[in-house]
C-alpha cells in the first residue's frame, strides 16, 4: 500500500450540516454481543472502518454468519454465549486496541485455544493490563516478551469470578474483565478509580443481561444469556470532537453535527471546549438503544487556555489530540495533567502532540502525564504522524488556524476510525487534499 498523504492549505471556515461516522466503541460491542446472542439482531450506522471490520472478521472465522455491512447495516446471526467455534487460523486485529483487549475476555472464557495478533502498531501496545485480570480468574495467556501482542490463549481454563480494582481509568480493561466475567463462575465486579465509557454495561442490559452498578463498582454474575437486539450506532463524538475544534477555532464558523452520541461517559470534549469559551449548543436530544444522542451546533469562538480539569481527562481521553489544537489557537496557557495514558495510545500522543507543534511554532512542553500549550502563533510545517489516525485528523483541522500549508505523512491509518475523512472535511471548508505518495522526500 502507498503511503498516504495529506496536504492542508491554511485557512478556511466551516459550514453547514453533516453527519460524522457511528461511533467506533458501539460497533465493536455490537459485533460482539451480536454474536454471542441467542437471536438475529440487526444494526444501523455500523462504522465500516478497519478497526471494526477486524472484530467483525474475527468472529466470522469463528462460525458466525454475518450479512454485510453494506451502508452502515449488519445483520447478526448469534450463536449464543457458547457456540462460537475454533477460527482455523489467527484472529487479526489490526491497529485495534479495543478489539483485542475486549475479545482477550470472551476469548479467555472459550473451549478453544487462540492467538490474536494485530499490525506494528498494535504489537507494541501493552497488555498486561488485560492479562494480570484474566489470570487472575484463572485464564492461561502467553504474550511477547514485555506483555505486548500477540496473546496466545489456552482452552478450556474454567473462570471464576473475582473482584478487580482497576489501577489506571480504562474501559477497555473495565470491559475485557466483565465479558469475562459472562464465563466464569459466581460474581464478578469492577472497581474504577473514575469513570470511563460504559457503553459494554449499556449494551449487556440491552441484550437482556443484568448488569449492576453501584457508585463506581459494576457487577455482573457469569452464566446467563444473551437475547438478540436491534442497535441504532449514533455518530462518534470521538469523530465529531474534530469537527468541533475545527469550527471553534475557525473564524465565521457555523457548523451542525447530526445524531451524535452523547452518552455522559463521553462528553468531557463539550466541556473542555465549553470551558475554554466555545459556543456549543445540543438539540433534538433522544436516546436510542439506551444510548443519548443530540445534534450539536458549533459556531466560532474566541478561545481561551485553562487548567483541565482531571476530573474530565478519562472522559476525553481520545479526544486530547484534537483539544490540543484548540489550545494551539486559544488566547493564553493550557495546561493537562493526569493524562499519562495518552502515552500508551497508537502512539505516545503527548510526545508527538508536542513536536507537531513545536514544528508548526507553537510552543508546547511535553510533562510525564500531560503537556503546556501557549497558544498563539501557528504556522505550519512537515508533520509526521507515527501512523496514528488522530494526530493526522487533528494536524488536519489545524489547517485552519495556520498561517502556512501542513503536510502530513502516514496517513494511511485514518481509515480505520473515519473512511471518507478528507471528502467530509473538504465539502464542509477545509482545504485538505490526499496523495498517495509522501511529498518532499
Amino acid at each position: 500500500m502507498s503511503n498516504i498523504h495529506f496536504n492542508v492549505q491554511p485557512g478556511g471556515k466551516l459550514q453547514g450540516t453533516i453527519r460524522v461516522p457511528g461511533d467506533k466503541s458501539i460497533s465493536h460491542r455490537s459485533i460482539m454481543l451480536g454474536s454471542l446472542a441467542e437471536g438475529t439482531t440487526q444494526v444501523s450506522g455500523f462504522l465500516q472502518g478497519d478497526d471494526c471490520l477486524a472484530t467483525l472478521n474475527a468472529f466470522r472465522s469463528m462460525g458466525v454468519e454475518i450479512e454485510g455491512p453494506e451502508n452502515g447495516n449488519v445483520t447478526i446471526h448469534g450463536v449464543g454465549l457458547h457456540g462460537l467455534k475454533a477460527p482455523a487460523g489467527d484472529l487479526y486485529m489490526g491497529n485495534s486496541g479495543t478489539s483485542i483487549r475486549l475479545m482477550s475476555g470472551l476469548m479467555a472464557g472459550q473451549n478453544f485455544a487462540v492467538t490474536m495478533t494485530g499490525d506494528r502498531s498494535l504489537s507494541k501496545r501493552p497488555m498486561k493490563r488485560v492479562t494480570i485480570p484474566l489470570s487472575q480468574m484463572g485464564a492461561v495467556i502467553e504474550t511477547a516478551e514485555g506483555g505486548t501482542p500477540p496473546l496466545h490463549i489456552k482452552a478450556g481454563n474454567k473462570l471464576t469470578g473475582i473482584h478487580y480494582d482497576l489501577p489506571v481509568a480504562s474501559a477497555q480493561v473495565k470491559s475485557c474483565v466483565l465479558l469475562a466475567g459472562l464465563y466464569a463462575e459466581g460474581e464478578t465486579s469492577v472497581t474504577e478509580p473514575a469513570p470511563t465509557r460504559d457503553h459494554t454495561e449499556r449494551m449487556l442490559r440491552g441484550f437482556g443481561y443484568e448488569v449492576i452498578t453501584e457508585d463506581n463498582t459494576i457487577k455482573l454474575t457469569g452464566g446467563g444469556k444473551l437475547t438478540a437486539s436491534n442497535i441504532d450506532v449514533p455518530s462518534d463524538i470521538s469523530s465529531a470532537a474534530f469537527f468541533m475544534v475545527g469550527a471553534s477555532i475557525a473564524e465565521g464558523s457555523d457548523l451542525t453535527l447530526q445524531h451524535v452520541g452523547i452518552n455522559p461517559t463521553r462528553t468531557g470534549v463539550i466541556d473542555i471546549l465549553r470551558l475554554m469559551g466555545a459556543d456549543i449548543e445540543l438539540s433534538n436530544k433522544t436516546e436510542i438503544g439506551g444510548e443519548p444522542v443530540a445534534d450539536i451546533r458549533i459556531r466560532s469562538a474566541k478561545l481561551k487556555g485553562i487548567q483541565i480539569p482531571e476530573s474530565l481527562v478519562p472522559l476525553a481521553i481520545d479526544e486530547f489530540p484534537a483539544l490540543f489544537i484548540a489550545a494551539a489557537s486559544a488566547e493564553g496557557k493550557t495546561i493537562l495533567t493526569g493524562a499519562e495514558e495518552l502515552r500508551v495510545k497508537e502512539s505516545d500522543r503527548i510526545q508527538v502532540m508536542a513536536d507537531g507543534l513545536n514544528t508548526c511554532g507553537v510552543n508546547a512542553k511535553p510533562t510525564p502525564d500531560g503537556i503546556i500549550i501557549q497558544g498563539g502563533n501557528f504556522s505550519g510545517g512537515e508533520i509526521e504522524s507515527h501512523d496514528d489516525h488522530r494526530i493526522a485528523m487533528s494536524f488536519t483541522i489545524a489547517g485552519l488556524c495556520a498561517s502556512k500549508e501542513i503536510n502530513i505523512n502516514n496517513c494511511n491509518n485514518v481509515d480505520t476510525s473515519f473512511p471518507n475523512f478528507v471528502e467530509l472535511a473538504a465539502s464542509v471548508g477545509i482545504n485538505v487534499k490526499q496523495f498517495p505518495y509522501k511529498l518532499n522526500i
